[in-house]
């Protein structure tokens, strides 16, 4: 018989599990995670500035140790981080079919875990190299600054849409290139003879090229011939067009890819309702396009008990607390709450204000009524769900749900309370079996 019976579990393995949800910002340690993340981002700026001041020299030689020390110090804390995240590297879903070796291996490879290292090496580097290697120690600290895009979900937005617009990207760049080098070989053959020295080779046109396409336009080399001014007329004219071309495909893409992230978070949260998790993509869509967005500042009531449960609210930012007659619970980034009040025709038992600054997405019963009436397989499907949920005995406090609770790591008891639902059907409460 193993060693270890049926229920337990290794110690080590809850240790490493409760590294990789911190870490990952997975699971219910939504707090530590959140402190941490919080953490990092301000020693990542703070490390930028550094780096920055350390290159004044009144500021070098007044705070030169105190700098170094803090340098040291954060060098130490990114190359922890870097091999915590290798070490819980099998844990992430995608990567363990590869084994304990191979997915550290190849997370390693993965371009977040390539920017952890770079934030790492300026503490090896200096401890290996310490004069020679003083200007790749001061560029790496500065790409410490790439970091963030681990924590900014923007960034990782405009990363991917030039990356999904590469090609095009690619087209315009060889474009832009191709009349730099034929108005470089124009002015050339019709200023090198009026400015020998300035027009000297084609290289040297294509500088001029450069600086009147961007419409930059220094100065320092310019056309004097008639001939001359009309060409660079018309390439200033077309620098114009030139360069609105890849901004014009990097800021529609990342428009859309801004739209496509927003609508798959908005699927997802849906998707996980228990309500709504047996419905298909198409009907999980339907559902996703009831919803309304609300901002709510920070002290805010959102709910307030004796109000009439009438919508239910899925949390995209902020955290909200909820005052229960037996305690406070806390939801935050990606939960939601007043599932049951879609189908309850009672009264709010709980009040809910917002702990920070929120903003929701609302489902209002009334909107999803009317759906279902549009849609009558959609709406025996959520019945069905809804009563299939209060004949499996499922415990409601008010209209917290049990799962909504768990979300919080609060299983409620028996003794709290036993209500039923009043599930509503054309139009009318139907009080479940």
């Amino acid at each position: 018989m193993s060693p270890l019976q049926a229920g337990q579990t290794v110690p080590g393995h809850d240790f490493k599990r409760a590294l990789y949800e911190v870490l990952e910002d997975t699971g219910k340690r939504r707090l530590a995670a959140q402190s941490l993340r919080n953490f990092l981002i301000f020693l990542i700026v703070a490390n930028v500035v550094f780096a920055v001041l350390e290159t004044v020299p009144e500021i070098r030689d007044t705070f030169g140790p105190h700098l170094r020390f803090l340098q040291l110090g954060s060098g130490v804390i990114f190359l922890v981080e870097y091999i915590l995240r290798l070490y819980v590297a099998d844990l992430h879903p995608p990567m363990r079919r590869y084994g304990p070796v191979g997915a550290r291996l190849r997370y390693a490879l993965h371009p977040d875990a390539i920017v952890d290292l770079i934030g790492a090496l300026p503490l090896v580097l200096v401890l290996v190299l310490p004069n020679q290697a003083v200007t790749m120690v001061v560029i790496l600290r500065l790409l410490r600054f790439l970091k963030l895009a681990r924590y900014s979900p923007a960034l990782r937005s405009l990363i991917s849409a030039v990356a999904a617009e590469r090609k095009a990207l690619i087209g315009s760049s060889m474009i832009i290139f191709g009349v730099i080098l034929m108005a470089a070989t124009l002015m050339y053959l019709i200023e090198h003879n009026h400015q020998p020295e300035k027009f000297r080779s084609i290289l040297h046109g294509i500088y001029w090229a450069i600086t009147t396409v961007t419409t930059v336009g220094y100065g320092d080399v310019v056309p004097i011939s008639n001939l001359g001014k009309m060409v660079g007329a018309v390439v200033m004219l077309m620098g114009y067009g030139l360069i609105a071309l890849p901004v014009g495909i990097i800021a529609s893409a990342f428009a859309r890819e801004i739209h496509s992230r927003d609508f798959v978070v908005t699927w997802s949260m849906v998707a996980r309702v228990p309500l709504f998790e047996d419905l298909s993509a198409t009907e999980v869509a339907s559902v996703s396009k009831l919803l309304q967005a609300f901002n709510v500042r920070k002290g805010a009531t959102i709910a307030e008990a004796g109000d009439i449960a009438d919508r239910m609210f899925f949390i995209t930012s902020g955290e909200v607390e909820i005052r229960m007659e037996h305690g406070t619970v806390f939801l935050g980034e990606g939960n939601f709450f007043g599932e049951l009040a879609l189908l309850n025709q009672a009264i709010r038992s709980t009040t809910v204000v917002a702990y920070r600054d929120c903003q929701l997405l609302v489902l209002e019963a009334g909107a999803l009524q009317q759906l279902m009436d549009q849609d009558a397989a959609l709406a025996k499907k959520i019945m069905d769900e809804a009563r299939e949920r209060v004949e499996a005995g499922k415990k409601v406090l008010g209209e917290i749900a049990e799962e909504e609770l768990e979300q919080a790591g609060i299983v409620p008891s028996d003794e709290d309370n036993d209500l039923q639902p009043e599930l509503f059907e054309d139009g009318r409460p139907v009080k479940a079996d």
